[in-house]
C-alpha cells in the first residue's frame, strides 16, 4: 500500500509549508496552512477516542499570532496569542509537561497594550508576575524558529494474544498483561472457514517509536555583538506529540493488525484445503512477513524553539549559540546577517541535526 505518513507528519508538512511561505514574504498563505494543521488536527482527534487527547496546538497558535502581529493585526494577534496561553496551560502542561514561553508571555501583553485592552494588561501582569514595558525597536524584529534534534524513529514490538470463543459469532484477542481484550464478530461458518476458531494463541507486530535524545539542550541569541542574551524558547515538543498521536490511535493499531493476521490465515486455511504443502508454504511466508510498517519521516525535528530579537535599523550580526548542557566544550555557533527595518518582521529558521546516540 502507499504510505502516507504518521498523523504528526501531516501536521509537520502543513508548519514546513506555513515556514516556507514566511520566507517568501506571502504572510496570507502561511496563515491558512496554520487554519489548514487546526482544522486536520480536529479531525484526527474526533477519530480516536481516548480520555485526554491532543486536541489543539499551542505552537501553531503563536504562530499564527507571529503572523498576524508581522501584519499589524494586532486585535487578531491577541486573540491567537491568548488562545496559545490557555492551550498551553489547559492541556500542554499535563499532556507535555510544557509551559507557555515567556516570549508568548511578552507578545500577549504587547499586543493588548497595542490595542487599549488596559484591563486585560493588567490580568496578565498579575497573572505572569511581570511589569510591562514598551520598547519599541528601530529595526523590527527578528522571529528565529530554531527546529532542534531529531524526532523519534519507528520501530516494533509484538504482542502475543489468547484467542477466546465467546459465543453467539464472537472470537476476543486478549492479553492480560497489557489489559487487552479487543473481540471480532464473525458468525461460525466464517469462524470454521478462516481458520480463526481453531487457533488458541497468535503473535502480532504493531509500530512503536524510539526517541532520539536531543545533541543540544538550549540556545540563545546575541545581537550585534551585545552582551544581552535571547534565549531560544522550547514552544512544541514534536517527540512527545509522536508518541501521544501514537497511544491514542493504538486501539486502531491493534484491530488493523488482528484483522490483517485473521485475513493471512484464512487465506492460508482456504489454499490448505485444496494444497497441503503450499498451505504451508503460505503459513510459513504470512509468519515471515507478519511485520509492523515501520517507515516513517526520519529527518523532523525533536523540538521546535523560539525568540523574538530586537533588531537596529540597517546591517545586523545574530550569534546563535546551542549548548549542549553539562559542559560546554561542545558549544556551538552560527551567524546570521539580518537587515532591520522600521516596524518590519523578519523571519528565519535553523535545523541542528545533533542527537544523542543512544539507539
Amino acid at each position: 500500500a502507499e504510505y502516507k505518513g504518521e498523523d504528526h507528519e501531516h501536521l509537520m508538512v502543513l508548519y514546513y509549508k506555513a515556514l516556507n511561505y514566511l520566507k517568501l514574504g506571502d504572510r496570507q498563505a502561511a496563515l491558512v496552512e496554520c487554519r489548514r494543521l487546526n482544522l486536520r488536527l480536529t479531525s484526527l482527534s474526533d477519530r480516536y477516542q481516548s480520555g485526554f487527547k491532543y486536541k489543539e496546538d499551542a505552537f501553531i497558535q503563536v504562530l499564527m499570532g507571529i503572523i498576524y502581529d508581522a501584519d499589524k493585526d494586532y486585535n487578531n494577534a491577541f486573540i491567537a496569542y491568548k488562545n496559545a496561553l490557555a492551550v498551553y496551560q489547559n492541556s500542554y502542561s499535563e499532556l507535555f509537561g510544557l509551559q507557555a514561553p515567556a516570549q508568548l508571555k511578552q507578545d500577549l501583553m504587547r499586543t493588548a497594550h497595542l490595542m487599549g485592552f488596559y484591563e486585560d494588561l493588567a490580568k496578565y501582569e498579575t497573572q505572569f508576575g511581570l511589569k510591562y514595558k514598551n520598547q519599541p525597536s528601530a529595526g523590527g524584529d527578528l522571529v528565529m524558529f530554531w527546529n532542534n534534534g531529531l524526532g523519534p524513529i519507528k520501530s516494533e514490538w509484538s504482542i502475543n494474544f489468547a484467542t477466546v470463543t465467546n459465543g453467539n459469532g464472537v472470537i476476543s484477542f486478549v492479553n492480560e498483561d497489557y489489559g487487552i481484550n479487543l473481540p471480532f464478530n464473525y458468525n461460525t461458518e466464517q469462524q470454521q472457514s478462516s481458520g480463526l476458531a481453531d487457533l488458541n494463541f497468535v503473535r502480532v507486530s504493531f509500530p512503536k517509536y524510539v526517541e532520539r535524545p536531543l545533541g543540544l539542550q538550549s540556545g540563545f541569541l546575541t545581537v550585534n555583538g551585545s552582551a544581552e542574551q535571547y534565549p531560544l524558547q522550547l514552544s512544541e515538543d514534536v517527540n512527545a506529540i509522536a508518541f501521544k498521536l501514537l497511544n491514542q490511535r493504538m486501539i486502531a493499531e491493534f484491530s488493523k493488525a488482528l484483522l490483517r493476521f485473521a485475513i493471512k490465515k484464512a487465506a492460508e486455511k482456504s489454499l490448505k484445503s485444496e494444497n497441503e504443502n503450499l498451505g504451508a508454504l503460505l503459513g510459513f511466508v504470512n509468519a515471515l512477513t507478519e511485520k509492523a510498517d515501520t517507515r516513517n519521516w526520519q529527518t523532523l525535528p525533536h523540538s521546535i524553539y523560539y525568540a523574538r530579537v530586537p533588531l537596529k535599523a540597517g546591517d545586523n550580526e545574530v550569534t546563535m549559540t546551542m549548548n549542549p548542557g553539562g559542559s560546554n566544550d561542545d558549544t556551538q555557533q552560527q551567524k546570521f546577517n539580518f537587515i532591520g527595518e522600521n516596524g518590519k518582521t523578519v523571519f528565519h529558521t535553523f535545523h541542528s541535526l545533533e542527537a544523542e546516540n543512544k539507539l
